[in-house]
């Protein structure tokens, strides 16, 4: 600890709230072009060190850079999707420093003039009720700038190997505004702009790839202050969890600070995984350490009204139309809609079943139950379920016309389906004779043998332990391999115990 500071973890819960945390996050995320932003290098990832490299990557004499038109077509819709404003002409700029991995001895960014301004994020968290409440979370703007190369330390204390492929890769990096006040709601703003990014297609979002990391900017202030506080910045966060626990260990680590009379300096910070804490790199820099200035090698981006009501044409519907969609159109709660919306695939897939059935709450039980339950136990997603959609439907429109039980449909008919997903589901249940039993004299038959077998639980019931109901219908189902007709059975047994 340094300056009499406080062990976080000593910071009590009363004294936590008497103050607030002032979180403002740097979003980089990598695009998913098939050439790096400057260069037509190959954009890819998990490649042998040093082999999607070229003499624009290396920043060889005589070089000059050019701009990847997809690459900037990218941040605009990133930019569109947020309501951002999106500027008619943008440029680059040198950001300069030096590090091992930066080939050229500085990056090209933006910085006077980014591509996309304003705009921001809806995020819902629960409440103290249990309710979901929404918080529009402003972004200052978003802009493009290249990736630099990877540091690899082989274990020696002297040995640092540079790996160039990421270098030159194109990023967005989207700055927030300081709108954040916990480390739950910056946990899901980060996963909101992850959902964003996968939705328009312009990045897989992999943060243990390193293809969305986070710099957090966390200050804390009496509860009722308007003035900021200093803020330290928490570089590289890889992961949505270790971000939140780092803002809890750093909100605790600069209340103690302060609380013990110490002085809390602008500097970036790392987190160490392990101890879950936070631990000093370098005195923060300011934007005049950068020394920026237009790259005399790249002319100004027009963005013409044309290009931009042409990308604008091919946007696909984002989380919060389809959330809004699914609670108008097919009347599901906003629980269901937000679980469904949860990727661009798994809402596709709902939306496919809906066009084959009108059951569209049941259609959603059915992808919120056995069909998660499926991915979870086989780590896939919606796009490796066997199922197709129009089979699903065909099954819950099945199980809804009392044609098979829903036991039935979802542990029998659907375990066939995912092994022979070209077999339909009635066509199991009649080779199986699991079609529902509503037979009545059958059926009676077969209480009349459940409670003949079970004297002293019938005359329990009838002294008044109504609980047994679910033991006889259970019972009644075993013997008729679970085709009975729930329904039936259950007014049978309340005549047969009258």
């Amino acid at each position: 600890m340094t300056q009499s500071e406080i062990s976080p973890s000593l910071i009590s819960e009363e004294l936590l709230a008497t103050y607030e945390s002032v979180i403002g996050l740097e979003v980089h995320c990598q695009l998913l072009t098939e050439s790096k932003l400057f260069a037509s290098d190959r954009n890819l990832f998990g490649t042998e060190p040093n082999t999607n490299i070229g003499p624009i990557t290396l920043a060889l004499p005589g070089t000059l850079p050019k701009v990847n038109k997809k690459a900037v077509e990218y941040a605009i819709r990133m930019g569109l999707a947020c309501d951002c404003s999106i500027s008619s002409r943008t440029i680059f700029d040198r950001k300069n420093y030096f590090y091992p991995d930066l080939p050229k001895g500085y990056q090209i960014s933006q910085d006077k003039k980014p591509i996309c301004e304003n705009g921001g994020v809806t995020i819902a968290i629960k409440g103290a009720d249990g309710k979901m409440i929404e918080k529009r979370i402003r972004f200052h703007h978003i802009h493009l700038e290249e990736d630099a190369g990877k540091s690899v330390h082989d274990g020696s204390e002297s040995n640092t190997l540079l790996d160039y492929n990421r270098a030159g890769t194109p990023l967005v990096e989207m700055v927030s505004e300081p709108d954040l006040r916990s480390a739950e709601e910056t946990g899901a703003f980060v996963t909101e702009v992850r959902r964003l990014v996968r939705y328009l297609g312009i990045s897989d979002g992999n943060m243990e790839e390193g293809s969305l990391r986070c710099d957090v900017n966390v200050s804390v202030r009496k509860k009722g202050d308007n003035k900021l506080g200093v803020k330290v910045e928490v570089k590289n966060m890889n992961s949505i969890r270790n971000m939140m626990r780092a803002i809890t260990f750093e909100t605790s680590r600069q209340i103690g600070l302060l609380e013990s009379g110490g002085e809390i300096h602008q500097e970036t910070r790392m987190f160490d995984v392990e101890s879950g804490n936070t631990y000093g790199m370098r005195m923060k820099e300011t934007m005049n350490d950068y020394r920026y200035f237009p790259d005399p090698d790249l002319s100004p981006v027009v963005i013409s009204e044309e290009w931009l009501e042409s990308i604008r044409a091919t946007m696909p519907s984002l989380p919060k139309e389809l959330r809004e969609k699914f609670t108008t159109v097919y009347g599901i709660p906003a629980y269901d809609a937000l679980v469904l919306t949860d990727t661009k695939e798994i809402a596709d897939y709902f939306e496919a079943v809906c066009s084959k059935t009108n059951l569209y709450k049941q259609a959603s039980n059915w992808l919120m139950g056995p069909v998660k339950s499926y991915l979870n136990e086989n780590e896939g997603d919606i796009s490796l379920f066997p199922v197709k959609p129009e089979s699903l439907a065909a099954l819950i429109e099945l199980s809804e016309s009392g044609v098979v039980s829903n036991s039935v449909a979802s542990q029998k008919i659907l375990p066939v389906m995912l092994a022979e997903p070209d077999r339909s589901p009635v066509e199991i249940a009649e080779t199986n004779n699991w079609l529902q039993n509503s037979n009545t004299n059958e059926l009676e038959t077969l209480v009349n043998e459940v409670l003949e077998s079970m004297p002293d639980k019938v005359d329990a019931y009838r002294k008044g332990k109504k609980g047994l109901l679910g033991l006889f219908v259970g019972e009644i189902m075993k013997k008729s391999n679970g085709t009975a007709d729930p329904k039936l059975v259950n007014q049978l047994l309340a005549k047969k115990l009258q």
